[in-house]
């Protein structure tokens, strides 16, 4: 059998070249599609301002900025020398009715000396003196602010001797362990995403990036109609303290 030489051979014409080159460059595009970055912010989890539900002068501040508080620890005092004295004054009260009840209640039951209504009467008296020292309690209660969240302060912005309204800014508490990374996804890359669903993040961290893995914690349910975006917050964890909240990030659908 003799071969042809390979001067002779066929040889692709131009347009078969050109398809080939085509389906390479739409192999190359779909693969590139396959994973995609989307831009987005870090926050923290929890980020609250705090607030005296009354007004006050700040007799006491028990920590300062930057400081790690527990939940239920008492950031500030305001004066409270006169709701001091209300409740202790309650309490007398309180305790004379009650004395007062149980006295009227021991003779009806041993003599009948006295009316079932004036043991109701006593009764009543009693309890509106326990309410009564419970709401004083409760002002009481109110001149201190208590931090609801374990976490480290922020900011605060009152110092001892000066005066707040009620519902003023004091001090602001959040919690980093864990943080959110919050972006906006095209709706059409959106589909491919899933509530509790695993996806890499990678988070600029000074010169370096730091990589975490963050799970979806919320992805809206609609999109909006102005930009055909659709929001994502994926929840990931920063015990070591690596990402500083409010720094940019890359999250990576693939």
């Amino acid at each position: 059998m003799t071969l042809p030489h390979p001067l002779y051979l066929p040889q692709p014409c131009g347009r078969c070249v050109l398809a080939a080159l085509l389906l390479l460059k739409t192999i190359t595009s779909l693969t590139a599609a396959e994973s995609l970055t989307v831009a987005g912010i870090t926050e923290p989890f929890l980020d609250v301002t705090l607030s005296a539900s009354v007004p006050g002068i700040v007799t006491a501040r028990k920590l300062q900025e930057g400081d790690v508080v527990q939940e239920g620890q008492v950031l500030l005092e305001l004066d409270r020398k006169l709701e001091e004295l209300e409740v202790r004054r309650r309490e007398i009260v309180r305790n004379q009715k009650r004395t007062d009840f149980e006295g009227t209640k021991k003779l009806f039951n041993s003599t009948r000396g006295v009316s079932k209504e004036d043991v109701d009467k006593k009764e009543v008296e009693f309890q509106v003196a326990a309410v009564e020292t419970d709401m004083a309690a409760e002002q009481l209660r109110r001149r201190q602010l208590l931090s609801p969240l374990t976490g480290t302060i922020s900011e605060i912005q009152i110092d001892v001797g000066e005066s707040c309204s009620a519902y003023q800014p004091l001090i602001r508490v959040v919690d980093t362990r864990r943080c959110y990374f919050i972006t906006n996804v095209e709706a059409r890359h959106a589909d491919r995403l899933k509530p509790n669903q695993t996806l890499k993040v990678e988070i600029e961290s000074g010169a370096d990036v730091v990589t975490v893995q963050a799970k979806i914690n919320y992805l809206a349910p609609t999109v909006d109609p102005a930009s055909g975006l659709r929001k994502v917050k994926l929840l990931f964890e920063n015990a070591d303290g690596r990402v500083v909240p409010g720094v940019a990030g890359r999250l990576v659908i693939e």
